[in-house]
């Protein structure tokens, strides 16, 4: 049986996209195009396969150990998962036009990521393009590394040997050596500072502003009044919590629901209007939560075990375990919170 034959191509980012360009050509050691979008393999992935000569693989269902990963394919509205394969220097793929957020974003990169991607983004790529994106890849990956371990290291190095806090030279070396441990423990915390700030610009302030758009929205259109006429039958009583927990629990169904969470979002934002104007009894506002946030996780379940670097064979069956386990948990969340709000609010 003849070699296979894998081809290079160039993956350009889409309207209001971010990153890249991607030059990507799969070998026989690295074939799989990864699809982690919580539901079928998107047609991308199979499109992408199909130009290089890869294989498209659902990463939920049967995740391939990362060595033979060529790309991944997501569809990330701006959590970890985002960054997560760039932190291991694997090409990703979002299909949201999502650049540089989550708690992760400082290892997504322009050189190993590109979001907004449709097919018309795809096109075939030089030979000579692929071998020059390899050796800046690899020559910014060691630059990191460099970086990273001058960083990590807590104290200064003197001629090669070990670290010493307090250094040599008697006393005033030894006051040096106090100096340098001071300004490391304030280089930490002036970092840990910034990058808190840096989480509150990207992520909460956004969500902030998102969640006061909606609540506008709502209260202007009216669309309070209409949503409460759905919401009500389930929101208002426990057993239409109970339903509403199995409904967004469904193992098929809680992947799709779960990127972004806007589901949830969304959800939480019509319930608590409905509670604040009395539509809806104050007591049901935690089951409430629980009920709507049974999805809540789902799409990262695959995610967290990589980064727990689980086995493939523990990932093929730890994803749907988690999934069908939501079916027994999500309703008992639900329970568990009613309990706790009896006599809460009177």
């Amino acid at each position: 049986m003849a070699d296979k034959e894998f081809k290079a191509i160039k993956v350009e980012k889409g309207a209001q996209g971010w990153g890249g360009p991607l030059t990507i050509k799969p070998s026989a050691e690295k074939d799989k195009i990864v699809a982690v979008t919580g539901g079928e393999i998107p047609q991308l992935a199979h499109r992408i396969a199909e130009m290089t000569g890869g294989t498209a693989v659902e990463g939920f269902r049967t995740p391939p150990p990362e060595e033979e990963i060529a790309a991944v394919v997501i569809d990330c509205g701006g959590t970890a998962r985002a960054g997560v394969y760039p932190r291991k220097r694997i090409p990703t793929i979002n299909l949201q036009p999502v650049g540089q957020a989550g708690p992760l974003s400082q290892f997504i990169k322009e050189d190993i990521y590109v979001s907004g991607v449709r097919e018309r983004n795809i096109s075939p790529a030089d030979e000579t393009e692929t071998e020059d994106t390899r050796e800046d890849t690899a020559e910014e990956t060691r630059d990191e590394s460099t970086k990273e371990a001058a960083q990590e290291s807590p104290f200064d190095m003197r001629g090669g040997g070990e670290a010493t806090p307090f250094g040599g030279g008697g006393i005033t070396g030894f006051i040096a050596g106090i100096g340098r441990v001071a300004g490391n423990v304030i280089g930490v915390l002036f970092q840990s500072g910034r990058q808190a700030v840096d989480q509150v610009i990207r992520n909460v302030l956004p969500f902030i502003v998102f969640v006061s758009m909606l609540i506008g929205v709502i209260n202007y259109t009216g669309l309070g009044n209409l949503i409460a006429s759905v919401l009500t039958p389930l929101g208002g009583n426990l057993i239409g919590l109970l339903a509403l927990s199995v409904i967004v629990g469904l193992p098929f169904l809680s992947p799709v629901l779960g990127p972004g969470a806007v589901v949830a979002q969304v959800v939480g934002v019509f319930v608590g209007a409905e509670i604040g104007a009395g539509n809806i009894p104050p007591q049901y506002a935690l089951p409430a939560l629980f009920a709507y946030n049974t999805q809540v996780g789902c799409d990262f379940i695959p995610v967290g075990l990589s980064l727990g670097e689980a086995e493939p064979k523990t990932v093929e069956i730890g994803v749907p375990a988690v999934l069908f386990s939501r079916q027994i948990t999500g309703p008992i969340g639900v329970l568990v919170g009613f309990l706790f709000s009896i006599g809460l609010y009177q």
